[in-house]
């Protein structure tokens, strides 16, 4: 057994109830080969960095679990054929690793002024 992690980014326009069906589906099959799963991070609606089929905003989960290759690689290729799926990263969980969402980012509020009084 391997411990993973996958970053799931759904659809914005996704009913909830489908989501939690695609996040339950991974889930039972971790738990059917014998894996364990150990915890889902729901990150919320966040910005993309681009856009992707033209959306410019995903719901963002982090899933933790434990299983086989042979399972995650059944797992994906369930998730490349999912609709509703927008992006998806499968990796090796690192020790000590960070599941917690990152904080966002604060906004500067305007342009900046010179407070000086000089004239350029």
């Amino acid at each position: 057994m391997n411990a993973y992690e996958i970053m799931l980014l759904l659809d914005p326009e996704l009913a909830e109830e489908r989501a939690n069906e695609v996040i339950q589906r991974i889930r039972d099959s971790v738990e059917a080969s014998g894996g364990t799963w150990d915890g889902h991070e729901p990150w919320g609606r966040r910005r993309l960095a681009y856009e992707i089929r033209h959306k410019t905003d995903a719901v963002y989960h982090l899933l933790l679990f434990s299983t086989t290759a042979e399972t995650l690689a059944e797992i994906t290729r369930v998730l490349k054929i999912t609709d509703g799926v927008v992006r998806f990263l499968a990796v090796n969980r690192i020790e000590g690793g960070h599941t917690k969402a990152p904080a966002p980012v604060a906004v500067a509020s305007g342009p900046a002024d010179d407070t000086d009084g000089d004239a350029e």
